[in-house]
């Protein structure tokens, strides 16, 4: 029963979720270092993992040893943090980019916003088929 209630889909929009809060914390961590010499922005690539956290990457190489290496982005309980070179042209090495930091920030919260809501509907649709439809 728990498997047909929270299936692959429900736990992977929780992981989803949890990678979004992750990089809340490097993009607010990024703009507070707009102005520390020598930091890297740091981020994490969502396109690999994101297909892994809900299930849609049926291609995907499969880890079955502790041995084995995880993928170029990690997993979704440990992301591949990604830092961002400076470009060659900044004289105090720091390559965050309040700009870009705004936008992944904005966009970042839409996203998990989106995700929230898709959680709150389907927790919605449990409870209706739980009541008889009668709620």
């Amino acid at each position: 029963m728990k498997d047909l209630l929270f299936d692959r889909l429900h736990t992977g929009l929780n992981s989803v979720l949890d990678l979004r809060q992750k990089q809340h914390s490097l993009t607010t961590s990024n703009i507070a270092n707009v102005d520390t010499p020598f930091f890297k922005a740091r981020s994490i690539r969502f396109d690999e993992l994101l297909k892994d956290a809900v299930g849609t990457n049926d291609e995907a190489m499969k880890k079955t040893d502790h041995r084995h290496f995880s993928g170029l982005s990690g997993t979704t309980q440990e992301p591949e943090i990604y830092e961002q070179e400076p470009a060659p042209w900044v004289i105090d090495g720091n390559s965050v980019s309040l700009e870009r930091e705004m936008v992944r920030l904005k966009s970042n919260a839409m996203m998990f916003r989106t995700v929230t809501k898709g959680i709150s509907k389907r927790m919605g649709m449990i409870r209706f088929i739980a009541s008889n439809g009668k709620g």
